[in-house]
């Protein structure tokens, strides 16, 4: 199965690589460092590695207190951070920017045997870290080949993808298995898991919740806020494609003078389609600005009373934006997508509401929901009613974000654990 795997690689590179290059006309990053991605590197570490895989820019932020903490306990490695998007990797240069002698980034190759063999040889890194779902076949092989620990930490699996991997066992179990330690963020994450065949596993919690609001984003958030003036503020943060349409219709439905009580801003998730909602936006007649228009630093512009709409085209500013809101929508959530996770939201003890697609993070987001920290809607018209009644009810969002505050502060400590699973995972001398 894996031969076939690996074949189905190679008939599918050009394709791959087309598909690159056609990415990255929206974002440029696609278009480069392709070597690394086929298994070719330029920098020279000298150093002892320990290897972190990253996809994209939420796993690069949820490894931000690991990569940090194993920095600290291991004074002699280097941390060698891979991706799989430039989103990730602009992430953890943002990140890691005052330690970045110490972390090396690349993109990992893809998974055919030759390619891995190249990475591993170049780098030889002593443990392998996968954060959250990634489990590749030829790379968890190769690394059990050349003698590698794999480590899969922050795990989480959904039901959707427990029946996806049941569908292709012959390939998957196998990597499953070859896995030496597992760290689940929940039960029912290492419930699923164990069904997959992983075999040494703990439940260390969401490392997510062990990241730090920077502490120049609460001053960021009130300078941005300035610029909004006196209204409330409803963001709906981390947007995905067909979902802003549904936010910015059930907003127009509503009556003139409900839209002229609260400011709305939409962060799209992705920055390829910061123009594309600009379009959505222009199209139903809503006047908008861009936050890259806002002088942020000065925090005197205030906007006119006919702005209704801001669009966040920035990347990296979540906490500024949960910072400068009363109520935050989480997105990915109204369609069948699985959601994103809360705990930024809650972190900066802002009200949270969610859509009803959240299986990706199933167990947090009910456990937000059970302690009062979060409000579940149906649709995009509950969304809308929902946030203007918190908007309309200051004691009762002052309520949600100190049960959120709570909700984010009882759930650190997942780092620390983490960090002692991998010294008994590996020897890192």
């Amino acid at each position: 199965m894996r031969l076939l795997y690996t074949l189905f690689w190679w008939l599918s590179l050009p394709i791959v690589l087309a598909r690159l290059w056609v990415r990255g006309r929206q974002e440029p990053g696609y278009r480069r460092h392709i070597g690394e991605r086929l298994g070719f590197y330029s920098q020279q570490t000298g150093k002892k590695i320990i290897w972190v895989h990253a996809v994209s820019a939420g796993e690069t932020r949820a490894a931000e207190p690991l990569v940090r903490a194993l920095l600290k306990r291991y004074v002699g490695h280097q941390i060698l951070l891979t991706h799989m998007t430039p989103t990730g990797r602009a992430t953890g240069q943002l990140l890691f920017a005052d330690v970045s002698a110490r972390v090396v980034q690349s993109f990992l190759p893809y998974d055919t045997n030759w390619m891995i063999k190249r990475f591993l040889r170049h780098f030889a890194p002593q443990l392998c870290v996968l954060i959250e779902t990634e489990v590749w076949p030829n790379l968890i092989a190769q690394c059990k080949g050349h003698n590698i620990p794999v480590a899969l930490v922050n795990a989480r699996l959904s039901e959707k993808s427990l029946k996806k991997a049941r569908r292709l066992s012959a390939l998957i179990l196998p990597a499953a298995q070859a896995i030496r330690c597992v760290a689940a963020q929940s039960g029912p994450d290492a419930q699923r898991l164990k069904e997959l065949g992983v075999g040494r596993m703990i439940v260390t919690g969401n490392m997510k919740f062990d990241v730090s609001p920077p502490a120049q984003m609460a001053e960021r958030g009130a300078r941005l806020r300035r610029h909004f003036g006196e209204r409330p503020v409803f963001l709906c943060a981390s947007t995905r494609d067909g979902e802003e349409e549904l936010i910015l219709n059930a907003f127009c439905a509503l009556p003139a003078e409900l839209q002229r009580q609260a400011l709305l801003v939409v962060t799209p998730r992705h920055p390829q389609r910061f123009d594309q909602v600009a379009a959505m936006i222009a199209a139903r007649g809503l006047k908008h600005v861009r936050r890259s228009a806002l002088d942020a630093e000065a925090g005197q512009q205030i906007l006119q009373p006919d702005v209704q709409v801001v669009l966040g085209d920035s990347m990296g500013e979540m906490y500024m934006y949960y910072a400068a809101c009363d109520v935050a929508f989480i997105g990915g959530s109204l369609v069948p997508l699985g959601g994103h996770n809360l705990i930024e939201a809650c972190a900066m003890a802002r009200p949270v509401l969610t859509g009803p697609h959240t299986f990706n993070f199933s167990e947090i987001t009910e456990d937000a929901i059970a302690i009062g920290a979060a409000i579940r809607v149906a649709d995009p018209a509950a969304l809308m009613a929902q946030a203007f009644a918190l908007i309309a009810d200051a004691g009762k969002r002052k309520t949600m974000g100190h049960h959120a505050h709570a909700f984010f502060m009882q759930h650190q400590g997942a780092t620390e654990r983490t960090v002692e699973l991998l010294a008994e995972c590996a020897t890192l001398a």
